[in-house]
């Protein structure tokens, strides 16, 4: 089995499984509970905070633990929006987020908030001097993501934070969901960065557990009410067990991000060394400066990306097409439409998506079994 699908989830390392088990067994007390067993698993919970914004670079009162990274978008998103909303109602986001995003401002937009989109470049990059002309008044929040789940453009998130520096009511939030591990962090989540997404299971971590980093004194609304947890922010039990294994799977990602970058970008060069002079092909995320080396969207012209899909999965061989989590519901990928590729194209797109567990011969066999596709599809769609 080749396994090209890593953007849209990891397999859990067995260290963290293990992590996982072992405080499901063993530390099972609600750690809101004020019995021995319940304070084991607080003090369990916030050692695993404490990791975590160590592993960060920030404050463990800064971390908060939710379900996913789309709950961690939408309450940066929504809870910001509530929180301020005396103070104006004007949102700047950008053409390429995650839906998580997309949507989420969407529903504020409903509510009567003016939201200003932004285009982006041929690359999937936003325009810092765009957004700061968008920039009004009434302006509350700037939510741009890091990387791009479907093309892994890198978005000038330092260069924004430069913009503003001048603007520090502005909330400014970042999904960095896509971005944890790709030796591009200096980048894409500085000083000026107020709240930023992440999820676990995007790290090697078991699924149910996301992250919102919010800068100390920032202003938000809680979505969830209840019994008052993460500081009467995010009520709900912890999933400590999960949480646990998220903790030990980040000290594990990180510990060789250079390293595994460098990995990741051999399969996809070799990769795209391949694609590169193919007739009908179309390579969507190759400059290697302004894109991440674990992501590499592409397209046949003539196929349509479904089906490049299921031939490959008949090969023991796993990709997506564009983001997953809106390739079964049939969306087309809202990137490269932003992108300004001509839907004709846009539908043949695949996503390859690494880890640093992939390997050169995995490529070379894709490579294979993938030529055989494009070789019987060319002469069908004439291409050559």
């Amino acid at each position: 089995m080749i396994y090209f699908d890593n953007s849209a989830t990891t397999k859990v390392y067995p260290e963290a499984l293990k992590t996982y088990n072992k405080v499901s067994e063993e530390i099972w007390g609600n750690p809101s509970s004020l019995h021995k067993m319940g304070d084991r698993a607080h003090q369990l919970l916030e050692a695993s905070r404490k990791q975590i914004a160590q592993l960060l670079g920030v404050k463990p009162y800064e971390i908060f633990f939710t379900s996913s990274g789309s709950e961690s978008d939408n309450w940066a998103i929504k809870g910001t929006a509530l929180a301020k909303r005396e103070f104006g109602n004007h949102i700047i986001t950008s053409s390429v987020e995650h839906a998580a995003v997309s949507n989420a401002v969407k529903s504020l937009e409903d509510l009567g908030f003016k939201v200003t989109v932004l285009g982006v470049d041929s690359d999937g990059r936003v325009d810092p001097q765009e957004l700061k002309q968008a920039i009004t008044h009434d302006t509350i929040l700037v939510s741009i993501m890091g990387v791009n789940n479907e093309v892994g453009a890198i978005q000038p998130i330092d260069e924004i934070s430069e913009v503003l520096k001048d603007y520090p009511n502005i909330t400014f939030h970042v999904d960095n969901v896509q971005a944890l591990g790709k030796n591009i962090w200096d980048r894409v989540f500085t000083d000026r960065v107020d709240l930023m997404s992440l999820s676990a299971h995007k790290f090697h971590a078991p699924r149910g557990v996301g992250i919102l980093y919010k800068k100390a004194g920032k202003m938000i609304k809680p979505l969830i009410d209840g019994g008052g947890q993460e500081k009467a922010l995010r009520s709900s039990t912890e999933n400590l067990p999960a949480i646990a294994a998220s903790a030990r799977a980040m000290r594990l990602y990180l510990a060789d991000e250079e390293d595994n970058a460098a990995k990741e970008l051999a399969v996809k060069e070799r990769i795209v060394q391949y694609l590169s002079d193919k007739p009908g092909i179309h390579i969507f995320s190759q400059d290697n400066d302004h894109f991440v080396p674990s992501i590499l969207c592409f397209a046949v012209e003539g196929i349509r990306g479904e089906t490049l899909v299921h031939t490959l999965e008949a090969k023991d061989i796993y990709v997506s097409t564009t983001s997953a989590c809106s390739s079964r519901s049939g969306v087309e990928g809202s990137t490269l439409s932003a992108m300004k590729v001509d839907d004709s194209v846009a539908t043949g797109a695949i996503r390859l998506s690494f880890d640093p567990s992939n390997t050169l011969t995995e490529a070379d066999e894709f490579i294979a079994e993938f030529d055989k596709i494009y070789q019987h599809f060319a002469k069908i769609n004439h291409l050559k």
